[in-house]
């Protein structure tokens, strides 16, 4: 079926036969109605240049760069290598140098390939992206859909059962052939392609393009006859569908609510519970009762044979023995039944952010502690704060509070520094949605940014951010090695004042708020979060209790300038990894069915730098990934100490349940009262220093208000 597509006449033949000979061949088929070009396998080369040096792979001449110099492909050998022979490398072949074997990398003017090393400069990206080859391509795609467009209706048009013009003009003679011959090795052509006069050859109509299976003749105004027909008999079928489904009977369907299936979403909880696989849990379950059965069995057989030559030792390690076995025990139960939980973001959405209203989510206070600069680097709370700033959540309702303990100027500096930078840095963040969202660790991921198709503006913004936290980082460095040496009179401030904290154990609190309403906007014009710089009060002779205290005097400081109804702490060395975490603990804490019953939503902790085999365990795995899940099962998870988020009423507490009096009774020396005396302490008979202030409900509560009402007298 497949044959030679030749002349029709001899002017075509007269036509073809100018052309040169190792063009190809043009194939055709009547079944698939197509035209496939097949061009010759010796291709024409260019004489090669005898100016310059020679491409040792194809023999053109090596060329010359964009900026006029001898093009080098490899820089370490300069084996001589032209640019297409150089790009198709880098492209299909092995992206080494063939004499050398060295990975070439990619030069001004050429594409980026696959395992590129990440480059800073901003001017070359349309070469580096192939901006104008897409742009170009995608022009070439359209042009070419037009052209199948009109294909098609030259075909509807033209080749029916016969001519309509009466003549024999699908049977004229080929003038002239499109230039089609200079395309690719192999390519398929419609055989419905317009050859109208759009290369300048003339008409192109010859008894190849008609159709084997023609279209049915049709009598003049029948067609449209027929389709008002189908569409009648459509709408009486619909109309007779729906006065079966009792449609018509119920309310117009454009009258209904369109938010009725999101408001039932809404309603839906916000969290759920999420069992371990069986398969996974069971086995461990077994080993559990295995090894109870061991320890039962040694037990037994330790008691029922003493030692009678040393009983004292025998008994010490039965004691022994026993609370070791004790303590496993107690150690197991939280391993027994680990649970996880799933947030659905899009609920607390739908339940909170309603379109054309504003979020009805509750605000966030977010306290960062630290307390020496110097053991503490500043760049690393920079990446704890910026992180913090840069979070996915409204900003009127982030506010983030920074503990400074050691009341340090550096620490101060370094945090204008910060809020400067941040300016630059939230902006870019939301823009492009990057995780995570603490400069140093997501410019120092070893991950391919570009591996997908990305904006150029998004690598040009890239770089110039990098290049803009280089200079901050360098700004920070600056400070730091300032802050080396202390002057002999203290640090001074730019007004010519002296540093409050200059004697750090002896100081008044400060306070300053550096981003927020008053504090300046970002790049983009939009509002910034909260950014307060505390340093609490120390005086000599008060215990200050270290980080107890900062958190006590930041949950007072808080309460006056914003008083969120949630808090988050943080150190100063752990960032926030995901910019969502806010969101999922308010899945918890906002839950209307089970919110009020939440005290605080532990996130576990993951480590950077740590070789994935460590032998020590410093990721914590078994404690975070087990333990914490198994607490969750049973209670709920301990305290760690750091991202935590807190619901402040249950740390403020509520006031006791009042119940009835008792009537008051005289003292007397007699038995029954064995001269009991009034209960010394603060009203109602509370414990000194809860009286004052303190607001407790039941045991559980009251003992951990007491301890952190004793904390909080030392500021």
């Amino acid at each position: 079926p497949s044959r030679l597509a030749r002349p029709g006449s001899s002017e075509r033949a007269s036509s073809t036969a100018t052309m040169e000979a190792g063009a190809g061949l043009v194939a055709g088929s009547h079944n698939r109605n197509e035209l496939v070009l097949i061009r010759g396998h010796e291709d024409h080369k260019p004489a090669r240049a005898l100016s310059g040096q020679v491409c040792e792979i194809c023999g053109d001449e090596v060329g010359r760069t964009v900026d006029g110099d001898l093009f080098v492909a490899c820089n370490e050998c300069g084996f001589p290598v032209c640019r297409p022979c150089y790009e198709y490398e880098r492209r299909e072949g092995t992206q080494n140098c063939p004499q050398c074997k060295t990975r070439y990398k990619r030069l001004k003017g050429s594409p980026r390939v696959e395992g590129d090393e990440d480059e800073e400069d901003i001017d070359d990206l349309e070469h580096e992206f192939n901006i104008d080859d897409d742009k170009q391509l995608q022009q070439h795609g359209a042009l070419q859909n037009s052209h199948i467009t009109e294909a098609m209706l030259h075909g509807r048009m033209s080749y029916g059962r016969a001519s309509e013009d009466g003549g024999e003009g699908n049977n004229t003679p080929m003038v002239g052939i499109p230039p089609i011959i200079t395309g690719n090795r192999s390519m398929p052509v419609s055989g419905e392609f317009p050859m109208s006069a759009g290369y300048g050859h003339g008409d192109f109509s010859s008894s190849m393009h008609k159709r084997i299976h023609p279209y049915p003749m049709s009598e003049p105004g029948s067609a449209k006859w027929g389709d008002e027909k189908k569409e009648v008999s459509w709408k009486e079928r619909m109309d007779d569908w729906k006065s079966k489904q009792g449609i018509y009977g119920a309310a117009d369907p454009d009258d209904m609510d369109a938010d009725v299936p999101l408001n039932d979403e809404a309603r839906q909880p916000l969290s759920r519970k999420v069992s371990i696989a069986s398969s996974k849990v069971n086995p461990y379950r077994m080993v559990i009762i295995l090894r109870l059965f061991v320890l039962c069995v040694f037990l037994r057989y330790r008691i029922l044979n003493p030692v009678p030559e040393a009983i004292p030792l025998w008994l010490t390690s039965i004691v022994c023995e026993i609370w070791f076995a004790v303590s496993w025990i107690l150690d197991q139960f939280p391993k027994w039944y680990p649970i996880d939980r799933e947030t659905y973001l899009d609920r607390l959405s739908l339940r909170y952010e309603r379109e054309g209203e504003p979020s009805m989510l509750s605000p966030v206070d977010l306290f960062v502690s630290t307390v020496d600069p110097l053991k503490e680097p500043p760049l690393v709370t920079a990446n704890t704060v910026l992180s913090i700033l840069a979070v996915d959540y409204p900003v009127d309702k982030v506010s983030c509070y920074v503990s400074d303990d050691g009341a340090s100027m550096l620490s101060f500096e370094s945090l204008s520094e910060t809020a400067e930078f941040a300016r630059k840095w939230v902006p870019f963040c939301k823009k492009f949605n990057i995780e995570p969202r603490a400069p140093e660790f997501y410019f120092s991921r070893k991950v391919d940014y570009l591996k997908d198709k990305v904006q150029p503006t998004f690598v040009q913004e890239r770089r110039a951010m990098k290049r803009e936290y280089e200079e901050f980082k360098v700004r920070i460095n600056a400070l730091v090695s300032k802050a080396q040496k202390v002057p002999e009179e203290g640090w001074i401030m730019k007004d010519g004042t002296p540093w409050p904290g200059n004697n750090t154990r002896d100081h008044p609190g400060m306070i300053q708020v550096f981003l927020g309403h008053s504090g300046g906007l970002d790049t983009e014009g939009n509002e910034l979060p909260r950014l307060v710089y505390v340093s609490r009060e120390k005086r000599p002779g008060f215990q200050h209790h270290k980080k107890a205290g900062a958190m006590n005097a930041l949950i007072r400081v808080s309460a006056v300038l914003t008083n969120a109804p949630f808090m988050l702490n943080l150190d100063c060395d752990h960032y926030i990894n995901n910019s969502k975490a806010i969101r999922e603990s308010m899945c918890f804490l906002m839950d209307p069915q089970v919110g009020r019953k939440v005290c605080y939503v532990q996130f576990p902790q993951r480590f950077d730098g740590i070789d994935a085999h460590d032998r020590y365990a410093n990721r914590n795995t078994v404690f975070f990934d087990i333990n914490m899940k198994g607490l969750d099962g049973i209670q709920g998870p301990v305290y760690v100490g750091t991202g935590c988020v807190f619901r402040r009423q249950a740390l403020y507490g509520y006031n006791p349940p009042s119940g009835p009096k008792r009537p008051k009774m005289v003292t007397c020396d007699c038995c029954p009262c064995f001269g009991r005396k009034k209960r010394k302490g603060g009203k109602d008979g509370l414990p000194e220093g809860v009286a004052d202030g303190g607001k407790f409900q039941g045991k559980r509560t009251l003992n951990i208000w007491v301890s952190v009402q004793s904390l909080s007298t030392g500021w």
